[in-house]
């Protein structure tokens, strides 16, 4: 079995290849600089240097892949929707010229709307890429992740959780870890046939209000959570330096998802995972405090 892993060293690669690793899978990591790969799994991997922007090196990288693993990188400048329609372009174009039997695809929720919902909107336009080959494809709609917090922390150490979302606004937030089990055990069983989806939800759905409570307790600290406008959200996001392509597709998610939207997949035992917010915080946002 021939397994090809792209952002490998991610929050969620990274404990993809540690399960198939650790399953006895000697795994195909696409990397754009392979000097980046932990020394300890450089004997127990393959690494394919590869860009995921550019159709040639995809396609060489995955030759001969049985299952596939596709993150699209997300981008640092341009228009993020354009660069995921590029990458989906490249890894539908993989996959039927490689024949790559089984694909999981790092979605999230929100691209079942397939318009109106930021840089979302690329990861929908990469759905329909992918179902469009006619292989067996599932897409993962993952909740918000709990280490977006990480580039929160001035704010945290300061008292305060920025949203733009509706503080009252319950959401689906995730451990990234968690997203990699699913994946890895979907990649391993690869049983299943045609065009799935399946959410990643985390433990529970959140409020912003409720999440400040959390982190507070966590932290051992008081923790306000502040609404942030859209229009003071982009008045910040410009102000640092990033484009208009940049800035609509950041603000658009929050804007696109806070009214009304349903997921297709609804709670229950296939989308709920198990590390709660006040455990990740105790590990990983307590000892940067």
């Amino acid at each position: 079995m021939r397994i090809a892993v792209t952002t490998p060293t991610g929050n969620v690669g990274s404990r993809v290849v540690q399960l198939l690793v650790q399953a006895g899978v000697r795994p195909v990591l696409l990397m754009r600089d392979p000097g980046r790969l932990d020394p300890a799994l450089r004997d127990r991997v393959e690494v394919a240097a590869a860009d995921q922007t550019d159709p040639g090196q995809v396609v060489a990288a995955t030759r001969g892949a049985d299952r596939l693993f596709w993150v699209s990188p997300a981008a640092t400048s341009g228009d993020p929707i354009a660069q995921h329609v590029l990458t989906g372009e490249n890894v539908a174009r993989a996959i039927t010229e490689n024949g790559i039997g089984h694909t999981v695809f790092q979605s999230s929720g929100g691209a079942e709307k397939r318009h109106g919902a930021g840089e979302i909107d690329g990861l929908a336009r990469i759905e329909e890429l992918l179902d469009a080959t006619g292989a067996n494809v599932l897409h993962l709609r993952c909740g918000f992740f709990f280490t977006n917090l990480l580039m929160q922390l001035d704010d945290l150490r300061g008292g305060t959780l920025p949203t733009t979302w509706p503080l009252d606004l319950p959401l689906a937030w995730v451990d990234p870890r968690d997203i990699g089990d699913v994946a890895a055990a979907r990649l391993l069983t690869g049983g299943w046939t045609g065009r799935q989806v399946q959410a990643v939800h985390g433990p529970e759905d959140v409020t912003f209000a409720r999440a400040a409570e959390i982190l507070g307790a966590a932290l051992g600290a008081t923790i306000e959570p502040v609404r942030i406008s859209d229009a003071g959200l982009r008045a910040g996001l410009s102000a640092a330096g990033l484009g208009p392509e940049m800035v609509d597709a950041i603000a658009g998610m929050s804007a696109g998802l806070s009214d009304g939207f349903v997921a297709e997949n609804p709670r229950d035992v296939t989308t709920t995972t198990p590390t709660t917010l006040a455990a990740w915080a105790h590990a990983h946002l307590r000892p940067l405090m």
